[in-house]
């Protein structure tokens, strides 16, 4: 496929200096370990999340990731994929994967800003929103399967049941 160049496009700034303003507004700890890559943490109501994105300037696109830290076990996994494959299918955008190395579930997310003015506040904070409540939606599900013996249609069905109220 031709790559068709616009002489009078304007190469968008680098998003991860707006998303550090913002993680800075929050009040979150965060790491800027390159002018490419950055790291958050955020506390959530059942797991401190750990996030990083990274910017790719050649492919003009932001990648993110939100980390919590489970290890699932060996016997575990195909339950698990089973249940990422389940939950996958309810997403907008981003997905879920589990890590070949560790076990370790993460949820993530690549945005291309190619022809735009670059990534607004509001882009941003929908990714790290998302990207938290996906995982704070999730969380209860994994452990289900997980820790619980649950079968992975039933951790889905408790986790998609509307609540009312707060115990």
């Amino acid at each position: 496929m031709a790559c068709l160049v616009n002489p009078h496009e304007q190469t968008p700034g680098n998003p991860l200096d707006l998303l550090e303003e913002l993680v800075t507004a929050n009040d979150w700890q965060f790491d800027r370990t390159s002018d490419s890559e950055l790291a958050i943490q955020v506390r959530g109501r059942w797991a401190d999340y750990n996030l990083w994105s990274m910017w790719n300037e050649d492919l003009r696109a932001i990648y993110f990731a939100c980390h919590f830290d489970s290890r699932v076990p060996e016997a575990k996994k195909p339950r698990v994929h089973e249940l990422l494959a389940l939950f996958n299918e309810t997403l907008w955008m981003g997905h879920f994967d589990i890590t070949r190395e560790d076990g370790g579930i993460l949820f993530r997310h690549t945005v291309p800003l190619r022809g735009t003015r670059g990534a607004s506040v509001e882009q941003l904070e929908d990714l790290v929103d998302s990207a938290v409540n996906e995982c704070e939606r999730f969380y209860p599900a994994l452990q289900l399967v997980v820790w619980g013996g649950a079968e992975s249609a039933d951790a889905m069905a408790v986790t998609l049941m509307d609540t009312e109220g707060e115990a």
